[in-house]
C-alpha cells in the first residue's frame, strides 16, 4: 500500500510540474547570475561558478568553470598552473576581458595551446605565428635590412647560458646575420605579438561554442536543451513573478524530497553488478570531456587508419596503427584489445596522459569508446622508440652518437621528473622502458604508455600494491618484495636507471641471458677499473659523457629505494659539468665496508625518500 501511495504522489507531482513548466511558472535558479564579490563580473551560462551555481547551469567543459579567489577575483582555469583573472563577459558579443598574473606570460603559452580550447584572441589582426629559437650567441645590433618587429628576445624564458627568440614564422632564420647558434624549440600558433613580449598582460579573448548571441539579442536566456546527448543550447522565456517562483519551488521541492528517498531506497537495494561499472564507466567518460579531448567514433577511427592498414607495432594491451587526420596532421591510433572488459586500462590511460601537457610527455589528441571498442589517438612519432635505436647500438648506421643520448636521457628525466612534481597528483608511470620512449622528428624523447601509471597524493603515506606491476628487467626490487622498501615514485627511479645503463651498454638489460655477469654490474666493473664504455665509434669529449650517464645509472638501480636520487636531482647532475661526480656504492655487493661507504655517499648527496599514497 505504501509503494502505491509513493507511486501516486510522485506521478502526481510529476504532472503538475510539467504543466507549471509549460505555463512558464517554474523556478529556475540559472536565470539568476553570481558573482565573486560585488564588483566581480556576472557570471552565466555557458558560465558557472564552482560551488555556487549547480552544474546544469554551465556548459559541460571545464572550460566554463570559473572559480572565486581569497581576494573575491573571478578566476579562468585554463590549467591546473595557468590562470587568468576575469574582469568582464559581454555576453552579447561572446567577449571575456582578462588578466594574465603570471610573472612570464610566454611560459604559459609554451605547454598551453589556445586553439584546444574554445577560446580565441578576439584580435585577429595583431596575431601571427611564432617560432621560439633557443640562441647561445647572438651579435648585439641588427644591420639596417632586419625589421625589428620580424624577431624579438623573450628575456623570462631565457638564462644566463642562452637567449630564447621568438621569429614570425615563415620568416628564415639564415636571412637574419644576428641570430646564430640558434635550435628551434617551439611554435606557436595565433598570438598577439604584445602578449609574447608581455607587454600587455590583458587578454581579450572570445567564444563561439556555445553559441548564445541569438538569445541574447532576444532580450532571452540561453540553456542546455534537454532529452538531447548533444550539448545543444536553446533559448528561454524571462523569469515569472516572484510569488510564482515561491509557490513553484515549494512543490518542486516536495517532489525532490520524495524522489530522494525512493531514490536512497532504490541505491540501498541495488546490487554490485555489471550494469553499475557500465554506469561508472560512461560517468567516467561524461567527465573527461572536461578535459577537451576529440572522442571518435569507430568508424571514424576506421576511416582515420584507413582500415586499420598500417600497422606500426603490438604491444601488451592492443596494436599501434599509423593514421592520418589531414594532410598534415598523422596520428598513431592503439587499438586496445579486450583482455580486460571493463576496460581499467583504458580508463587509467585515458585518465592520466589527458591531464597533463608536457614536452617530454605523447600528447592525446582523442579516444574512442564504443561498447568494448575502445581506442587512443596519439600525436605521431616518427622516429619510433628508443628501443629502435639502443639494441644494436654497436652499429655505426643506429648509433645516435653520445651528445644525442644524452639529451634523451635528459628529456626522459624531465619528463618523469613532471609527471612526479609538475601535476597536482603524483603520477607513477610504473612501466619505464626503451619501447616506451618515442622520439619525434628532432629526436626530442617522449613518455608514453600509462596503462599501468596510478595517481597519487604528494604528501601523504606510502603507495599500497597488491600485484607487481611493470616489465621485467625494469622493476624496481621493491615492488616484487617489500623487504627492499616501500613502493614510491624512486620505483620510476629505478627503472629509469636501468633504461639509460642500456643506452650506455647498447645492450638489452632484459635479453641478454648469454653472459655470466650481470649486465649492470658489467659497466660498474667497467668504471671501477677506469675503462672506456664503447669508446670504438665515439668522438673527442665523449668519454665524459658515457662515464656521466653510467654514474647516473649506477645510483638510480640502488637497490634500497633511500639511496636513489629523485628526477630533479638527476637533471641537475645531467646539465652540470660532472666532474665531482662520484661512483656509487657497489650495488652488487652487500659486504660490511660497502655499507660503511653507503651511509657516508648518503650523507653528501643528502637523499631522502618522499612517501606518497595511492588514490583510486
Amino acid at each position: 500500500m505504501l509503494r502505491l501511495f509513493l507511486f501516486f504522489f510522485i506521478n502526481t507531482c510529476a504532472v503538475f510540474s510539467i504543466v507549471n513548466h509549460a505555463n512558464g511558472l517554474e523556478f529556475d535558479e540559472c536565470k539568476y547570475s553570481s558573482k565573486c564579490g560585488e564588483n566581480g563580473p556576472p557570471v552565466r551560462f555557458p558560465f558557472r561558478i564552482k560551488g555556487q551555481q549547480p552544474d546544469h547551469c554551465g556548459y559541460p567543459q571545464h572550460w566554463f568553470e570559473l572559480s572565486c579567489s581569497q581576494n573575491n577575483e573571478t578566476i579562468l582555469h585554463l590549467t591546473p598552473s595557468y590562470k587568468l583573472i576575469i574582469k568582464s563577459i559581454d555576453y552579447s558579443s561572446q567577449h571575456i576581458s582578462a588578466f594574465d598574473s603570471q610573472v612570464c606570460t610566454p611560459k604559459s603559452l609554451v605547454n598551453f595551446n589556445f586553439s584546444l580550447s574554445p577560446f580565441q584572441f578576439k584580435d585577429a589582426a595583431s596575431q601571427s605565428n611564432y617560432t621560439l629559437l633557443n640562441c647561445s650567441s647572438t651579435k648585439e645590433n641588427r644591420t639596417e635590412e632586419e625589421d625589428e618587429f620580424s624577431y624579438f628576445e623573450i628575456p623570462c624564458l631565457g638564462d644566463v647560458h642562452f637567449e630564447v627568440y621568438a621569429l614570425v614564422a615563415g620568416n628564415y632564420i639564415d636571412y637574419y646575420k644576428t641570430l646564430y647558434s640558434c635550435i628551434k624549440i617551439h611554435d606557436i600558433s595565433s598570438v598577439p605579438g604584445n602578449y609574447l613580449l608581455s607587454r600587455d598582460k590583458h587578454l581579450n579573448l572570445t567564444w563561439y561554442t556555445p553559441d548564445c548571441r541569438s538569445c541574447e539579442a532576444k532580450g532571452e536566456y540561453c540553456r542546455l536543451r534537454s532529452n538531447t546527448k548533444r550539448s545543444q543550447t536553446e533559448c528561454y522565456g524571462k523569469p515569472a513573478s516572484v510569488a510564482k517562483f515561491i509557490a513553484t519551488g515549494v512543490t518542486l521541492g516536495s517532489i525532490l524530497l520524495v524522489g530522494a528517498v525512493v531514490l536512497l531506497h532504490r541505491m540501498y537495494r541495488c546490487s554490485k553488478s555489471e550494469t553499475e561499472y557500465q554506469s561508472k564507466f560512461e560517468k567516467f567518460l561524461e567527465d573527461y570531456k572536461s578535459f577537451k579531448p576529440t572522442r571518435f567514433s569507430y568508424a571514424h577511427i576506421k576511416r582515420i587508419t584507413n582500415q586499420f592498414k598500417d600497422e606500426l607495432g603490438h604491444g601488451t594491451y592492443g596494436i599501434v596503427f599509423k593514421g592520418k587526420l589531414s594532410d598534415e596532421i598523422m596520428v598513431a591510433v592503439k587499438v586496445l584489445n579486450n583482455s580486460k572488459g571493463n576496460g581499467e586500462e583504458f580508463i587509467n590511460e585515458v585518465g592520466t596522459i589527458g591531464r597533463i601537457h608536457h614536452v617530454n610527455v605523447v600528447r592525446l589528441i582523442g579516444f574512442c569508446a564504443e561498447g568494448f571498442r575502445r581506442a587512443l589517438v596519439y600525436e605521431y612519432l616518427p622516429n619510433d622508440s628508443l628501443q629502435k635505436f639502443i639494441s644494436s647500438a654497436d652499429a655505426k648506421n643506429s648509433f645516435l652518437g653520445w651528445k644525442r643520448l644524452h639529451d634523451i636521457v635528459l628529456g626522459v628525466a624531465k619528463g618523469i621528473d613532471y609527471l612526479h612534481h609538475g601535476c597536482d597528483q603524483r603520477i607513477l608511470h610504473f612501466d619505464i622502458k626503451p619501447q616506451n620512449i618515442l622520439l619525434d622528428h628532432d629526436f626530442n624523447p617522449k613518455v608514453s604508455d600509462f596503462g599501468l601509471a596510478k595517481l597519487c597524493d604528494k604528501d601523504q603515506s606510502i603507495v599500497s600494491m597488491t600485484t607487481a606491476k611493470g616489465t621485467i628487467g625494469y622493476m624496481a626490487p621493491e615492488v616484487f618484495s617489500r623487504n627492499f622498501g616501500n613502493v614510491s615514485f624512486k620505483s620510476d627511479v629505478y627503472s629509469f636507471g636501468m633504461l639509460v645503463l642500456e643506452m650506455v651498454g647498447g645492450r638489452n638489460t632484459v635479453n641478454e641471458k648469454d653472459e655470466q655477469v650481470y649486465f649492470p654490474e658489467w659497466i660498474y666493473n667497467l668504471l671501477e677499473e677506469g675503462e672506456d664504455l664503447r669508446m670504438e665509434i665515439g668522438e673527442e669529449g665523449d668519454v665524459k659523457i658515457s662515464k656521466k650517464l653510467a654514474v647516473v645509472g649506477l645510483w638510480c638501480i640502488q637497490w634500497n629505494p633511500i639511496n636513489r636520487p629523485s628526477m630533479k636531482t638527476v637533471i641537475q647532475i645531467l646539465e652540470g659539468e660532472g666532474e665531482n661526480l662520484h661512483i656509487p656504492p657497489n650495488p652488487f655487493n652487500s659486504t660490511p665496508s660497502s655499507g660503511n661507504k653507503l651511509q657516508n655517499t648518503e650523507k653528501r648527496l643528502q637523499l631522502e625518500l618522499e612517501t606518497i599514497s595511492e588514490t583510486e
